[in-house]
């Protein structure tokens, strides 16, 4: 990923099991929820179809990549949960 490549950081919503959700990184919010509904993902296949809850834009990687990292932790699952409803 390019330098200048805006990053987003998204929150996807299970509709069959609306207590399940996913956390992800991407360049193109769009696509990587088709790629999540289509794809061959291995994680998300058995809780299809997904919805877009929240994506977040990051100007560059490393806070991008720290802000993931952190709503996958403990606190920011509490945080998600408070803020987006995750």
């Amino acid at each position: 990923m390019g330098t200048t490549e805006k990053l987003f950081v998204y929150i996807l919503r299970s509709d069959t099991d609306p207590h399940r959700h996913y956390t992800g990184i991407t360049s193109d919010v769009v696509a990587r929820l088709d790629w999540h509904n289509h794809g061959p993902c291995g994680c998300t296949v058995h809780h299809r179809p997904w919805s877009l809850l929240v994506s977040l834009e990051f100007s560059t990687e490393p806070a991008a990549r720290r802000f993931e990292r952190y709503l996958k932790s403990g606190s920011g699952r509490a945080f998600a949960k408070r803020h987006f409803g995750a």
